[in-house]
């Protein structure tokens, strides 16, 4: 099953295993990758909103690149997130990323200060004009406050350095639109980020997803693509019944940090790292923690490991 993108199949949004406030857990962040590479994903995406990349130092976020590039080799292409509310920072991100050999930058809007489609755009271009690696588009308008509008990306298409759109909005008629963006890029990777929606995202001619219940069942997620690629609907029912059953765990809790709270008790849960998360925020207590474990019991250890 060849794909002719440059990006495609299962790319996890890899969590940063802490073994302390701005501290890498780095026996942790080896079992992770060994963990998800050996799950047979296709990538993995570093210090992005599942990475916690925006509440992680400077430092610390050239340390998960460098540690993350090194432990993976050249199994995997390593995309990293350069999102940051200063332009100057991404820049010095996407240098550092490609100074260690990462392959490619992920860039969401700037976040805190909203910025008009007229300065996105001119943003994104002024971006890309100056960093060595291909751009991935990452679309969140939940956390950045702005949406990637079609015409937008549209306008953007010009730019050869920029391979593609990771969209986690959640809106499949936005995705489709996305999609019809192949009229001028038949060369761009387009990726989903909510993983429930991976097989029909994939029927709609989507490459594949970014999808965080594969730092914690990788295998899951690569047999849900694999069964999509090929439209195999008993295999896709059966899968996304797992999938779906999975997504209980993203309930607990009551704001938007549960998903990474989720993720990160899966993990431990698994026993691949910690559940900590980066300062202002506390993993689960022991009772949510137990229903995380509760959740993960009821999968199918055949399908899912």
């Amino acid at each position: 099953m060849s794909n002719p993108r440059r990006f495609h199949g299962i790319i996890p949004p890899l969590i940063t295993p802490l073994a302390g406030p701005d501290t890498l857990d780095v026996d942790g962040l080896e079992r992770l990758l060994e963990h998800v590479v050996d799950g047979g994903v296709h990538g993995v995406f570093v210090v992005g909103t599942t990475g916690e990349g925006p509440s992680l130092s400077h430092a610390l976020q050239r340390q998960v690149v460098s540690r993350t590039r090194r432990i993976v080799g050249d199994r995997v292409p390593v995309l990293v997130g350069i999102t940051d509310t200063s332009c100057e920072e991404s820049l010095a991100l996407a240098a550092h990323s490609a100074d260690v050999g990462a392959d490619a930058i992920v860039l969401a809007p700037p976040y805190y200060f909203p910025a008009g489609q007229t300065e996105l755009t001119q943003y994104v271009r002024r971006l890309v004009d100056q960093v060595e690696l291909p751009v991935m588009l990452y679309n969140m308008p939940s956390l950045t406050k702005v949406t990637f509008d079609i015409d937008t990306l549209a306008s953007l298409a010009d730019r050869e350095s920029i391979v593609g759109v990771k969209d986690s909005g959640g809106d499949l008629d936005y995705y489709r639109h996305v999609i019809a963006l192949r009229e001028q890029r038949p060369d761009w990777s387009i990726l989903i980020g909510p993983e429930h929606l991976l097989a029909e995202s994939v029927a709609l001619g989507g490459d594949g997803g970014v999808n965080g219940g594969a730092n914690v069942f990788p295998k899951l997620f690569a047999r849900m693509y694999d069964a999509a690629v090929v439209g195999d609907a008993a295999r896709i029912a059966a899968l996304q019944e797992q999938i779906d059953k999975l997504q209980a765990i993203y309930e607990i809790g009551k704001y938007a940090s549960k998903y990474i709270k989720a993720t990160k008790s899966a993990a431990a849960v698994r026993g691949l790292c910690r559940p900590d998360l980066a300062e202002p925020f506390n993993g689960f207590a022991q009772p949510e923690q137990d229903r995380v474990a509760a959740v993960l019991d009821t999968l199918d250890p055949e399908l899912v490991s």
